[in-house]
């Protein structure tokens, strides 16, 4: 990975640390992969749950870390303050549509971990985005201790029954390795024939 053209990565988790320490430690151990290999990390901007531990882990290895958080969440998601110390950049938004367009606007890839429903949101969004040709950016299920099974039966249920084109399954890179799932953002090759259907610029 010498020459990354993943600079920054997008990670998606809970603002709660699930009820398994492997959520938590994996969360961390993905922080200090990411800073390790030089990415950066964007996420929403709190301190607490497993997104407070993926940005402290980035830290503590001296990344780069922006958090992006809308104004009225800032004090219930115990913004991380930007210090000399922390190293963070805040960016302070007034929605949560700005939040998340501002987030992928930022990274060069995605990933989930696991989480609740702000980030089944945030993922299904950057993949409905890919699925319409907005962007062409990796998008990674880290599927820890199987959790993202029953959500991924249901894309493949909606491909079975003619809602999604079998395709666009080939949109998500699932691995339940840290290693592993970087490494396969890192040589993602993106869907060809994939029509823009819609110019976020122009709405």
């Amino acid at each position: 990975m010498d020459e990354m053209r993943i600079k920054r990565i997008c990670v998606f988790c809970g603002s709660s640390r699930g009820t398994r320490e492997i959520y938590l430690e994996q969360a961390q151990t993905l922080g200090r992969t990411m800073a390790g290999y030089g990415m950066g990390l964007v996420y929403g901007g709190g301190g607490i749950g497993l997104m407070g531990e993926v940005a402290r882990a980035v830290i503590e290895a001296k990344g780069e870390v922006i958090g992006v958080i809308p104004y009225a969440l800032a004090t219930k998601e115990r913004a991380l303050e930007p210090t000399f110390e922390t190293q963070v950049e805040l960016r302070i938004v007034r929605t949560m549509h700005e939040r998340k367009a501002m987030m992928a606007s930022l990274a060069d890839a995605f990933i989930a971990l696991p989480g609740g429903l702000g980030t089944f949101d945030e993922l299904f969004e950057v993949l409905t985005w890919a699925q319409l040709g907005i962007h062409q950016k990796p998008i990674g299920i880290l599927n820890l201790e199987g959790y993202f099974d029953p959500l991924l039966a249901m894309i493949d249920r909606a491909i079975e029954e003619g809602f999604v084109r079998p395709r666009y399954r080939q949109l998500i890179v699932v691995s339940s390795d840290i290693a592993d799932l970087l490494v396969r953002l890192f040589n993602y090759q993106p869907l060809e024939g994939i029509v823009k259907w819609v110019d976020l610029s122009e709405t």
